[in-house]
């Protein structure tokens, strides 16, 4: 007979006929029915209490469970990056590291893991991830400025730039200010409120500070420029709401001043706003005092190319603007200078920098200017600014053609009002040719490595020639040649005699200061010896040789 297998633990079935009493009937068979009664009132006895026994312990515990609930249930989901209890630390902690110097280098004391009691669970619930707090101030900062909280006092703060004169430069720099946090500007009231819950900061006993924000501090315009006033305020509170609220910080400054002479609307505007916002890259909204529509449109495009914003006339304008940071005044160097400075320059800005925003901003196409190499391939590009008013060159004519005679090739003109259209005229020559005067800013538009010629008049000009136009030149890697007139190609030969002071003893007129140079050496016109000039135009077409 062949055997059969079965499955291991299992028992071959009954056989034919064979009934199998159930194991559990056969054991109860065997005890009374007395006893058995007894049994099953304990059991059930037990049960009860087993029962009540649960209820209660569930009683106790069920807030344990729904406040774990919660935390699982509010736990980000799984493709967020959940932080560690060492990383995650408490609001309020959170905030006050911010709020001072980092000086722990911004660890915090790690937290146990686990919840052991109920008190941990809660503090969980307010807990925040450290990543994610930051977001959180900005956030506050920013939908929520008539709050006031310790996030306002961890982000306020205010520095301003105390410039006294520079050795060797003549004009002390005016008070320029930058503030972090709540700003909220008032044109109506000629003031940037900023909210400063600690008050410290370089004010006044009013918690104030007064700059009139253009870029040149000369004792005679600045009474005619705007005054802005910063005023602290201790909450959002003190300050007047905002009408319209930017993402971005504001910069307030002045177009009063020299502005509409083209050296000055460089020197005290152009430059200092290029160094003190070319950094936002567009992101920053400027705001105009002594605003000048003529003078707006006019430099629209490189106002355009510095800011991704309509301009605000600040003395027109009626409502609260509120910002997340801001500064009042404009960083400067010297005349068509930029240096290496920590306060003034701390991206190490230079004037080849700024040439080279002017030729993005006017779509400027020479990099470069033409190289001539021994022989002459191509006729070299010379640009004459012809002065009509002071300064003029009263020979110009017979040094155009002595220059065409060289091998140049001369365009006359005078500078005009259309900045783009005089731009692109400037950076198609080769060399540029003026007598000391605004005119010669416009090498700012020359491609690098281009000449510059400045014809300097008679009066001991040496130190305006090289500050003004001669080290900008070098600065803007340009080449560049200085032809100083002898006392015989000036006009005040016919005005003084040669015993006069003007010729004994030129730097008498500069004693009598600015007046005095303005009534004598900026008056005079010039008349070039062409054979003494020729050697310069020639040095001039050896530097494009190279």
């Amino acid at each position: 007979m062949a055997s059969t297998a079965y499955a291991r633990g299992s028992k071959p079935p009954a056989g034919p006929g064979e009934r199998r009493q159930p194991r559990l009937a056969k054991e109860l068979s065997r005890i009374e029915p007395k006893k058995l009664g007894i049994g099953l009132v304990a059991g059930c006895c037990l049960a009860l209490l087993t029962y009540i026994s649960f209820a209660r312990l569930f009683a106790i515990y069920s807030p344990v469970f729904e406040s774990t609930s919660m935390v699982m249930k509010n736990a980000p989901p799984a493709s967020t990056a959940v932080p560690s209890m060492e990383e995650a630390v408490p609001v309020q902690k959170k905030i006050e590291v911010e709020g001072g110097e980092d000086l722990a280098g911004g660890a915090t004391e790690p937290k146990e893991p686990g919840f052991p009691e109920e008190t941990k669970i809660e503090e969980k619930e307010e807990e925040i991830p450290a990543e994610t707090k930051s977001t959180q101030k900005e956030e506050t900062a920013v939908t929520k400025p008539d709050g006031g909280d310790k996030t306002e006092e961890a982000k306020a703060k205010i520095t301003c730039d105390e410039n006294a004169v520079d050795e060797g430069f003549p004009y002390a720099r005016p008070s320029v200010c930058e503030l972090t946090g709540d700003v909220r500007v008032s044109p109506k009231e000629k003031t940037m409120f900023f909210v400063n819950p600690s008050g410290a900061g370089p004010l006044d006993d009013n918690g104030e500070k007064k700059i009139r924000p253009y870029a040149r501090k000369d004792t005679f315009l600045l009474p005619g420029v705007v005054e802005v006033t910063i005023k602290s305020v201790a909450s959002p509170v003190s300050a007047p709401a905002c009408a319209r609220r930017h993402d971005v910080p504001a910069v307030v400054f002045s177009t009063a001043g020299y502005t509409d002479n083209f050296f000055h609307d460089n020197t005290d505007v152009m430059i200092p706003l290029f160094l003190s916002t070319a950094h936002f890259a567009g992101e920053v909204q400027l705001l105009i005092t002594n605003y000048k529509p003529w003078w707006v449109a006019k430099f629209a495009p490189l106002l355009k190319k510095l800011s991704n914003y309509e301009v605000i006339n600040f003395e027109k304008e009626e409502e609260v603007h509120c910002f997340p940071g801001g500064q009042l005044g404009l960083y400067r160097d010297r005349d068509l200078i930029i240096g290496p400075h920590p306060t003034r320059n701390p991206r190490n800005l230079t004037m080849v920098d700024y040439n080279r925003f002017l030729r993005r901003a006017f779509g400027l196409p020479r990099d470069a200017p033409a190289v001539l190499g021994e022989k002459m391939a191509v006729r070299p590009k010379m640009l004459m600014i012809e002065r009509k008013g002071t300064r003029k060159l009263l020979n110009l004519r017979a040094v155009q053609a002595l220059c065409e005679e060289l091998g140049f090739e001369v365009t006359v003109a005078e500078a005009g009002a259309d900045v783009r259209a005089f731009a692109e005229t400037v950076n198609a020559a080769d060399v540029l040719l003026a007598v000391h005067g605004a005119g010669l800013t416009n090498q700012i538009f020359l491609p690098t490595g281009a000449v510059l010629v400045q014809i300097v008049p008679w009066g001991k000009m040496d130190w305006m020639a090289t500050n003004f136009y001669g080290q900008p030149a070098r600065d803007m890697q340009l080449r560049y040649v200085e032809y100083y007139v002898s006392e015989e190609e000036t006009t005040l030969k016919d005005k003084y005699s040669r015993d006069h002071y003007v010729f004994k003893n030129p730097m008498q007129i500069h004693a009598g200061g600015w007046p005095a140079l303005a009534e004598i050496v900026m008056k005079q016109d010039v008349m070039v010896n062409v054979t003494r000039f020729k050697p310069f135009l020639l040095k001039a077409l050896d530097q494009l040789q190279d």
